[in-house]
């Protein structure tokens, strides 16, 4: 077909789905935007972005527009939480810089948003339909039909499935359950003048304790500050999220060193996410239906990598199209058969991670004896995997 009179519906208004409606339409595709909420927007505090993920903004368009809105990190740390000692620091100023060709930033999630929504709402090839929950799919002729629980039937040549954890489109093309993974993220932004002074360092900052960890980093030109804490609950936890206590945050920290435990008091309001991943998958595309982000592959937050592999996808997507000719059963395959195995690569990575900030008694000491001697340059070597992706080699990056 050709791709100048080709359409897609992309279910999901959130950063993977503005970003997969973006990647489409430059690629000559008309876009319906299906969202389940009143409004276009977003909740939450503040993310960490990757060199991977301005590479992924720059192919989109709106790098420039993240960038303006990003505070820009000098190192990241790693701290023991029992005792406050240095476990590791990796320079991601200049030298990260050259090596990776971005920098490595944070945002609060709001901001990164509303700089691809911009983008979006300016693109005469993308329409809106809010307050549109999904419950399907099912095939129309040639064509594929996204039916919402009113029973409207919104037709198109392809469907994205940018829905999320919960994801509809993912529960029929696979459905399979969620990970409740029992980790309880607490997040709530603070402003810095209710930060402590020694607290307040130009970088994500990891305080590891047993069985849980603080991250505190800047935002908003440092007149806010993200705080993120995590704990393994003692309930039997459901996927979800809630208003949270102060008083539930203390009971799981009381074995944490003053410097860091210090921060606890200072938020005025928490909300309290139940985390989920999914075990990876072979495949998630069927025909001319997918999915991308965490409607494909959730993960958890330890290596801030959630936005950045939904990103990631909503290009290689793109490019796909580009590559296939408008044939979106050939673009959907070749799609997945990259983003499948570098994602798995992701969500596992990121659970090692989780346990290597939980760490406890011996494991501890290995922990906080793992990173001595090690050049910044043996860091970056390591990181290649993860940081040097880039629009020009997604189609083949990690084969």
């Amino acid at each position: 077909m050709s791709t100048h009179s080709a359409s897609a519906i992309v279910v999901g208004g959130g950063i993977g789905g503005l970003a997969a409606a973006l990647a489409l339409t430059r690629q000559g595709i008309r876009v319906q935007l299906l969202e389940q909420a009143a409004t276009i927007g977003e909740i939450g505090a503040g993310i960490q972005l990757g060199a991977n993920a301005y590479a992924a903004l720059d192919a989109l368009g709106v790098g420039d527009a993240a960038r303006g809105r990003s505070v820009f990190t000098d190192r990241l740390m790693l701290m023991d939480a029992v005792d406050a000692s240095e476990v590791v620091t990796v320079d991601v100023g200049e030298p990260f810089r050259q090596r990776f060709g971005n920098p490595y930033g944070v945002i609060h999630r709001a901001d990164i948003h509303l700089s691809i929504l911009e983008a979006v709402e300016k693109d005469p090839l993308i329409s809106f339909r809010t307050s549109t929950r999904v419950r399907g799919y099912e095939p129309q002729g040639k064509q594929v039909a996204v039916i919402d629980e009113a029973g409207n039937r919104y037709v198109a040549d392809a469907v994205v499935g940018a829905d999320g954890v919960k994801s509809a489109i993912r529960q029929q093309l696979i459905g399979d359950p969620v990970r409740v993974t029992g980790h309880v993220v607490y997040r709530a932004v603070v402003d810095v003048a209710d930060m402590p002074q020694e607290l307040q360092v130009n970088a994500p900052v990891v305080w590891a304790g047993p069985r849980c960890h603080l991250v505190h980093y800047p935002l908003r030109g440092g007149q806010q500050y993200n705080l993120v804490v995590t704990f393994h609950s003692r309930e039997r936890e459901a996927w979800g999220v809630r208003e949270g206590s102060k008083e539930e945050v203390l009971s799981y920290f009381q074995g944490v060193h003053p410097r860091p435990h210090q921060m606890l008091d200072r938020p005025t309001s928490w909300k309290r996410w139940a985390t989920a991943d999914r075990e990876p998958v072979e495949h998630w595309s069927e025909g001319s239906v997918t999915v991308l982000g965490d409607a494909a592959h959730p993960m958890t937050q330890y290596l801030a990598q959630g936005a950045c592999m939904a990103l990631e996808d909503a290009v290689t997507l793109g490019e796909a199209v580009r590559e296939s000719r408008g044939d979106f059963t050939e673009a959907f395959r070749r799609y997945e058969s990259v983003r499948v195995p570098r994602t798995a690569r992701v969500v596992w990575s990121t659970r090692e991670m989780g346990r290597i900030y939980h760490a406890a008694g011996v494991e501890r000491q290995v922990r906080n004896a793992l990173w001595k001697g090690r050049r910044q340059e043996q860091f970056y070597d390591a990181l290649q995997w993860l940081y040097g992706w880039k629009v020009e080699n997604c189609l083949s990056w990690g084969r």
